[in-house]
């Protein structure tokens, strides 16, 4: 039977990844333990375990979480009208803000590819991890077709699509180094950040003349 989200039990599973991705971004994967998460929970190890089974679990309900937030936020703006040039304004806009927004979360996302350069866990570790890289992959390619049409209708000028998404991805995850968030800072100063962020990315694919 499924679990409402609004059900208690759901509530303390999303209590427990809030706070797993406040140690996660604090301290990195390798150096936060199942002690560490219960201590700022305020909780029992057990209470952590009875969700999750081992740290990389939990660190994986992370990741796929703040992707889940990512691909949320791309797909509404995919939908909207005009060149590709448009879309991708609008598709780079929301993932800004939802970095910003979701800083904890998308900390953990931007670093936790790098897991792969470790080859540690188990079998099952090792495949969950291909499956969340695979995940990336999959949200990046939206942007690579955005491209692709925008060379293809005249609004972008670039060389090599799957570079260009790249690039402005990763300087939008940049901001997990630099962007610390303020008390009572409002979603319209976030949305301020973020377009500062996103104009001179766009700015640099528009056709010349």
């Amino acid at each position: 039977m499924a679990v409402s989200a609004d059900s208690p039990r759901a509530r303390r599973k999303s209590e427990v990844i809030d706070a797993a991705a406040e140690c996660f971004m604090a301290r990195g994967y390798h150096t936060t333990s199942i002690d560490d998460v219960a201590a700022h929970l305020g909780c029992s190890k057990g209470r952590i375990y009875h969700h999750y089974p081992s740290k990389f679990a939990l660190f994986s309900a992370v990741h796929r979480e703040g992707m889940e937030r990512l691909f949320s936020a791309r797909d509404a703006a995919m939908s909207t009208r005009g060149t590709a040039l448009v879309r991708l304004e609008a598709m780079l806009l929301a993932h800004a803000e939802a970095m910003l927004r979701h800083i904890t979360y998308e900390t953990v996302v931007a670093k936790g590819v790098q897991l792969h350069r470790f080859d540690t866990g188990s079998e099952a570790d090792r495949a969950e991890l291909a499956a969340l890289i695979a995940l990336r992959n999959r949200f990046e390619d939206g942007y690579k077709q955005v491209i692709t049409a925008g060379l293809n209708d005249g609004s972008i000028r670039t060389e090599n699509q799957s570079v260009t998404a790249k690039t402005l991805l990763g300087a939008l995850q940049w901001s997990i180094y630099w962007y610390r968030p303020r008390d009572g800072e409002s979603d319209e100063e976030r949305s301020t950040l973020a377009r500062q962020m996103v104009d001179p990315l766009i700015n640099g694919l528009r056709p010349i003349g």
